[in-house]
């Protein structure tokens, strides 16, 4: 059968997806087929990953003139971001219920529209006049908490559209190509953020450059994506995909304790991927770096990323080896880490930081598709949205732990003559030594002096 230019695999016998049994009823005997619109649905939820990405780190690389602009402090500013991860966390237990149950199309669309409404409430603000009712700022802050609300409406849906439009073969590397999508727009915002945004009166235009693609995106999506799934399944998997209800499928993967060591090593990931991505420029202002260094280092970690996203899932979808793959993936990602925490305090060393940056990306964003469709692989019969939803409400629950730990940590000082940093300049090291100092000895750093009585 080839309708249309579609494919088809002739598959007579289906077995039965948890007896293991052949299933003998002829109404179950399927033709599995693929459709070509799979790669348009494909296409609007790229779209839909990376300008919500955009949306989510408009600031961070260009922390100073954003506080300049909207007049509130460089920790108003990190909250920008940081309300992404503190509005996910509730609304994800829904969105994993919204697409296992009413399915791929309406989490789309009304993510599609949160995201644009965000998107234009936003620069709407920044119009606003801010010497009367200082309004500024609490108008960006809802635009980004729609942007917040749409996120895991995207963010969950790469495994679903993956299991049940894309057969088995093309699974792992649907779902590569859907999730580095998200990161593709971060390293978008590292770079278009810092280009754009030179001086803080210049705020609006680069919102503005934010909203359009916002617009089209959700009017793709809106007009163009017909059906949450293809007339007929790709596989035997995506027939039986979501087969368990929400409630039971939660207590499923509350007994299974390999999805649980997941659950908690690969949402830590996550969790140092956000602060990477957050704090890479008030980290590297304080040794002299500057926001278009800072903005290429982002650059780097996601292009070499995307790079080793690529290769691994070709890799896994041909040897299936998902648990060698993420293991080896997460242990190469912490010493990278590693070498960035002592790299970064260097000053003059722009190679090594750019190097480490490459080898951080390489190695820990190429294991986020495989460790997501890991989670649906080892979780199953459970849904796909709620077995990877939990990965991530787990990376976002520690995301806000890690984020407001490293701001408690900081320290303001004073005098930092490399400083690119502008008027507020944090030591990422001063605070940690100055809650150990029973363990270090005295302080020697110069730091704000107290006021005297």
């Amino acid at each position: 059968m080839d309708a249309g230019g579609e494919t088809t695999s002739d598959i007579r016998t289906v077995y039965g997806a948890v007896s293991g049994k052949p299933n003998l009823d002829p109404t179950r005997l399927l033709c599995f087929k693929v459709y070509k619109r799979r790669w348009f649905v494909l296409l609007v939820l790229c779209l839909l990953n990376c300008s919500n990405a955009t949306i989510w780190l408009t600031f961070a690389p260009v922390a100073d003139q954003s506080g300049q602009y909207l007049t509130v402090s460089l920790q108003n500013i990190n909250w920008l971001s940081l309300v992404f991860m503190v509005v996910a966390i509730p609304l994800s237990f829904g969105t994993t219920w919204m697409l296992d149950t009413l399915g791929l199309r309406i989490t789309l669309i009304l993510g599609s529209w949160l995201n644009m409404l965000g998107a234009l409430l936003r620069f709407l603000g920044t119009l606003l006049p801010p010497a009367r009712f200082k309004l500024q700022f609490p108008a960006v802050m809802l635009g980004q908490t729609l942007g917040a609300l749409a996120q895991p409406l995207i963010i969950f849906a790469p495994t679903k559209l993956a299991a049940l439009w894309f057969p088995d073969s093309q699974r792992a590397t649907a779902n590569m190509i859907a999730s580095m999508s998200n990161p593709l727009g971060i390293l978008l915002a590292n770079i278009i953020s810092p280009v754009i945004a030179k001086t803080s009166a210049q705020i609006p235009t680069l919102l503005l450059a934010y909203a359009v693609p916002a617009c089209i995106t959700c009017l793709l999506a809106t007009v163009g994506i017909r059906s949450g799934k293809p007339p007929t399944p790709p596989s035997a998997g995506a027939e039986s995909s979501g087969s368990e209800p929400f409630i039971q499928g939660l207590k499923l993967l509350l007994r299974n304790k390999a999805y649980l060591i997941l659950l908690l090593c690969f949402g830590c990931g996550i969790a140092v991927f956000t602060c990477f991505s957050t704090l890479l420029d008030q980290i590297l202002c304080v040794k002299g770096y500057s926001n278009d260094f800072a903005g290429l280092c982002g650059a780097l970690f996601i292009v070499f990323g995307i790079v080793g996203a690529g290769a691994v899932g070709v890799y896994v979808d041909k040897t299936k080896k998902f648990t060698e793959v993420t293991k080896i993936g997460l242990g190469l990602s912490t010493l990278s880490c590693i070498a960035f925490s002592v790299v970064s305090l260097m000053p003059h060393q722009k190679v090594a930081v750019a190097a480490v940056c490459s080898l951080f990306g390489f190695f820990g964003f190429s294991i986020y598709p495989v460790a997501m469709e890991l989670s649906v692989e080892s979780s199953y019969p459970v849904g796909e949205a709620t077995s990877a939803g939990l990965i991530f409400v787990s990376g976002q629950v520690q995301s806000v732990v890690y984020i407001i730990l490293l701001q408690a940590l900081t320290k303001p000082i004073t005098e930092s003559p490399l400083s690119t940093c502008g008027d507020a300049v944090l030591s990422w090291k001063d605070g940690w030594r100055r809650k150990n100092k029973l363990l270090t000895g005295p302080e020697r750093i110069t730091t704000r002096p107290l006021p005297t009585k």
